[in-house]
């Protein structure tokens, strides 16, 4: 170890002691960790909304409930006995030296148990990487979806599957056709794997570590497509949208079930009237009592069943029809505006994305 770290000091890159902060990842892989400090995995800890979730789950459930949520929110904090999180390293949320540092993922349990070993080998998706500053090794689970499965597919203490999307792509037609989560969702890019002061490289492809995911407006337009047609019936307008999953290899949306996304259509006529109806994509769940949960931290630990389910599968279509009244020769706006919300603390706090509008005028 002393004659890497003298080697490591010699070329001007920064020794490490894994797990190591993304910060120091950085110093070298300057363009990839600045990519990576602006999506959700970065902020997976230190966001507001995942702060509150875990306050009122450590009041409202115990403090065992901890270290089952930093499990994924601050995974190296779990694997380090950090729950006090102490180190900058455990406030990084899913972490460079975390995803990194990932061996194997094992199905064999109740829940996908990941095989962890912080060294200065990095386990990654290309075959001919090197380093100046730390082993390299190819690990052909960094390009399949098994390597996301052990934070996206979970089972609470009562049997019940709350996290279902590793299951969900099982199932689908990407899954059958060889893409994996990274196919979607860390597509690759040009770019440096390393900064040129420290190697040169090029013309490489890099992963895209942004992972855009259901936050991203370009997602989830990706993601869902409608068409928007209309009919008359005498003094009825007959709105068909045909919406679509058609990018997504994953039930939308997936993950908490406090997850949804909203249609929203309108149709204001030019003698005054309004009309305004919407329809819901979204897994509603309930305690063993069958009490619908509408906070994050206790569908986390407390679903038992499902009480219904409309969210849009893998590849599927669904034709949405609303009747409104409408006399005839009456010019009429139409509106269809798709909302994704997520609202881990109840209603009073829903983050709300817009992503897809549709309009027409009809007679």
């Amino acid at each position: 170890m002393g004659l890497l770290l003298c080697l490591l000091l010699g070329l001007g890159v920064p020794a490490m002691e894994p797990p190591e902060s993304a910060e120091v990842c950085g110093r070298c892989h300057r363009a990839i960790q600045e990519a990576w400090a602006q999506s959700v995995h970065a902020h997976a800890m230190d966001s507001r909304l995942f702060q509150d979730a875990l306050d009122l789950a450590e009041s409202e459930i115990g403090p065992a409930t901890r270290r089952t949520c930093l499990s994924c929110h601050a995974p190296v904090a779990a694997r380090i006995g950090d729950l006090s999180l102490r180190r900058k390293v455990s406030w990084e949320g899913v972490t460079c030296d975390y995803c990194h540092s990932i061996q194997d993922v094992s199905l064999a349990g109740v829940n996908p148990t990941a095989k962890v070993q912080f060294s200065l080998v990095k386990s990654g998706p290309l075959k001919d990487a090197e380093s100046n500053g730390h082993a390299t090794l190819f690990s052909p689970m960094h390009t399949s979806s098994l390597v996301c499965a052990s934070c996206h597919e979970y089972k609470n203490a009562q049997g019940f599957a709350v996290l279902t999307t590793y299951t969900e792509w099982k199932g689908s037609q990407a899954a059958r056709e060889g893409k994996p989560c990274q196919s979607c969702h860390m597509f690759q890019v040009a770019g440096k794997v390393v900064d040129p002061r420290v190697k040169r490289s090029e013309g490489a492809l890099v992963n895209l570590h942004q992972m855009p995911g259901s936050h991203s407006i370009d997602q989830l337009n990706k993601t869902i497509g409608a068409n928007l047609s209309s009919s008359r019936d005498g003094d009825q307008l007959r709105v068909t949208l045909d919406v679509t999953n058609k990018g997504a290899g994953h039930f939308v949306p997936t993950g908490s079930p406090l997850r949804q996304i909203i249609l929203e259509l309108s149709v204001d006529d030019y003698s005054g009237h309004h009309f305004r109806e919407e329809r819901l994509y979204r897994r509603v769940v309930a305690d063993q009592q069958g009490v619908e949960l509408k906070h994050e931290h206790l569908t986390m630990v407390k679903s038992a069943k499902t009480l219904s389910d409309t969210r849009l599968g893998p590849g599927e279509k669904r034709a949405e029809v609303f009747n409104v009244p409408l006399a005839r020769g009456v010019q009429a706006q139409v509106k269809a505006t798709f909302w994704y919300y997520y609202s881990p603390l109840a209603p009073a706090s829903q983050q709300r994305v817009t992503f897809l509008t549709l309009q027409r005028l009809v007679n």
